[in-house]
């Protein structure tokens, strides 16, 4: 017979990891402020193996329009501004030989709103990932049933399970609607 309880933590987890992924996906989208995970998804050449930009420089922002990037070596700058130029970034970054400052320029309302949609399409990718953990689970007690589950224990599990569901969204709802603030906020 199926354990109501290990089920239930099961589709707990999997609701927590789409909202983490969404917490992730969200901060990678640029907002007018400088933050430094924008170039995660940057991967330079460091002998011989591809790695992140913050494993071969000191990265962080001096204040909220710039990030700046100090090379442990010196033979990386090129390396470091030529991925930065051939990324998806869309920021020129200016060297002075000492440190790479990228300038994060002021968003137009049109890029504003083209970030929200974007934003509101991760939301939506994350609330499907919930809502298919809970049809799972709903699925798994169902069959349960079968094995010798009573009705009212997976109506209990059932129950529960929305409660779930439902807190998981709302911290969806709340992720999105804090980042459309920012990205908003001029």
């Amino acid at each position: 017979m199926i354990d109501v309880k290990a089920c239930l933590a099961e589709a707990q987890e999997k609701m927590d990891e789409a909202v983490m992924y969404l917490e992730d996906s969200l901060a990678h989208i640029r907002a007018g402020k400088a933050d430094v995970r924008i170039l995660d998804s940057i991967r330079v050449d460091s002998y011989g193996s591809m790695v992140p930009i913050n494993n071969v420089a000191a990265v962080n922002t001096p204040d909220a329009r710039t990030i700046a990037i100090k090379p442990w070596d010196k033979s990386m700058f090129r390396i470091i501004e030529k991925a930065i130029i051939d990324s998806d970034l869309g920021i020129m970054p200016e060297n002075n030989g000492e440190i790479i400052r990228l300038g994060i320029p002021p968003l137009t309302e049109e890029r504003r709103r083209t970030l929200a949609k974007q934003c509101s399409k991760e939301a939506e990718t994350a609330k499907v990932s919930v809502r298919n953990a809970r049809r799972d689970t709903i699925d798994k007690l169902k069959k349960a049933i079968k094995d010798g589950l009573s009705e009212d224990m997976e109506k209990d599990a059932e129950n529960d399970l929305q409660k779930q569901h439902d807190k998981a969204i709302k911290q969806i709802d709340a992720l999105l609607a804090a980042k459309e603030k920012e990205i908003m906020t001029v």
